[in-house]
Parts: C-alpha cells; structure tokens; sequence
C-alpha cells in the first residue's frame, strides 16, 4: 500500500512539473549582467541560452568549485 501511494506521489510530482521551463526573464538578465563588463556580451549569450532551453535544447552551465 505505502509503496503505491509513493508511486502515486511521484508521478503526479514528475508529471505536473515536466512541461514548465525555469528560465531567466529579461529584468533578471539586465541586473544580472549590470556589474559583468561586456554587458552587452553577457546580456546576448543568457538570452541565446534562453531561448535555446525553451526549444528544448541542452545548455551547458559551468560549475566552479567551492574554495574555502
């Protein structure tokens, strides 16, 4: 029985959530990019990646490692 609920549970979480893209909007892209210095650089690849993840295409993040 607990392990139908839980099936349950994650279907309806995986299936509700699979159709929604979160991407940056326009305003968070500007206040992103106002302290970068090639603004209007930065500004045109976050939104090529944008627009490349709503088509559904993989985009790659870099990662930095965390140094203490």
């Amino acid at each position: 029985m607990k392990l139908v609920v839980n099936l349950s549970m994650f279907l309806l979480v995986f299936f509700s959530s699979s159709n929604k893209l979160f991407s940056l909007t326009d305003y968070q892209i500007k206040k992103f990019c106002s302290n970068k210095r090639m603004r209007s650089l930065c500004t045109k690849n976050l939104q090529e990646k944008r627009s490349d993840l709503q088509e559904g295409k993989l985009i790659e993040i870099p990662v930095k490692p965390y140094k203490r």
